[in-house]
């Protein structure tokens, strides 16, 4: 696998300002403007219009229609003879003019690799949490993993982003592509079956775009109750994998540590922001319980409830 075509996908609403940078960056990208599709929501601002100025091929949707795993499929289903397809969000800066070459770059060297994981370092404008988030979960080095891996990291054998990352096209394909109707965390889910299909996946340190959020508590909430939902609703995933093990209190008695040095008056922002995250996460797996109306208010992705007329 030496030489292998790639597509670059790009879901795309009301990007805002810093929409901008994100287009420079990939501007200086090596790569045929043919090869890009953004896949737009319709957006109301001026999104679509920077995307057109820029002369890259666009596909308009109803926003009602946006759905993470199935927008994703429409943009492998538009390239239909490709090998490679790179997906990028609106905010992931791209941080070097080799960035995407870099990150697939490790198929042309291993072809059981079904995926590939670039690495993520904050904004500049990223609080202590945010930025040590990036940090911790994108480390310099890079690694592999494989069904080997399942017994010692558990759910974390399957980590992905979907903010930076690149695919075989056959290894989608095997494990039947993207689903359609997951709340998020469709990088996860394809990656699950396909670390539990003998393929590996590699995460990528030299790749790099600058990717970060700033969430409020009531964001992280609504966040961590979408990611209860989704385990949820898939629980093989978990009894596949199993749970997180022990990177849970890793994680945060590295963040402490983070915090004092950088900034020891988050550290009520922490125990306040991972407590959301807790109790969202956990109404977010019992929430069948809950009334439709309750559960769409909890949810930071509320248009997937409205196009799933069978939890009303």
């Amino acid at each position: 696998m030496n030489k292998l075509s790639f597509c670059v996908i790009i879901p795309t609403y009301n990007a805002g300002d810093s929409f901008d940078l994100f287009l420079d960056a990939l501007n200086q990208q090596n790569i045929n403007k043919q090869q890009v599709l953004f896949i737009d929501s319709s957006s109301t601002d001026s999104t679509l219009n920077k995307i057109q100025k820029n002369h890259y091929p666009v596909k308009v949707i109803p926003q009602h229609e946006f759905n993470h795993g199935k927008t994703r499929q429409l943009g492998i289903d538009h390239f239909t003879t490709t090998d490679i397809a790179v997906f990028l969000t609106q905010d992931a800066i791209l941080d070097d003019k080799d960035s995407i070459k870099k990150l697939i770059e490790p198929f042309t060297k291993d072809a059981s690799l079904a995926a590939v994981c670039g690495r993520q370092i904050p904004h500049n404008n990223a609080t202590p949490l945010s930025a040590h988030a990036r940090f911790f979960n994108y480390p310099e080095e890079s690694y592999i993993r494989s069904k080997v891996d399942i017994q010692k990291l558990g759910l974390k054998s399957a980590f992905m982003s979907n903010s930076f990352a690149a695919y075989q096209i056959s290894a989608l394909k095997q494990i039947g592509g993207f689903p359609c109707d997951t709340i998020l965390c469709e990088d996860m889910f394809v990656t699950a079956k396909m670390i539990l299909e003998g393929f590996k996946i590699f995460y990528c340190g030299s790749a790099v775009v600058q990717h970060s959020h700033n969430y409020t508590f009531t964001e992280e909430f609504k966040r961590y109750f979408d990611i209860g939902v989704f385990h949820s609703m898939q629980p093989w995933i978990q009894k596949s994998l199993g749970k997180a093990g022990n990177a849970g209190k890793t994680y945060l008695k590295s963040e402490i540590i983070f915090i004092i040095k950088q900034n020891p008056i988050y550290l009520l922002h922490f125990i306040l922001n991972n407590f959301a995250k807790i109790l969202g996460y956990k109404l977010g797996k019992v929430h069948k319980v809950l009334p439709y109306i309750i559960i769409k208010k909890l949810s930071m992705h509320q248009q997937f409830w409205n196009n799933n007329q069978s939890f009303k």
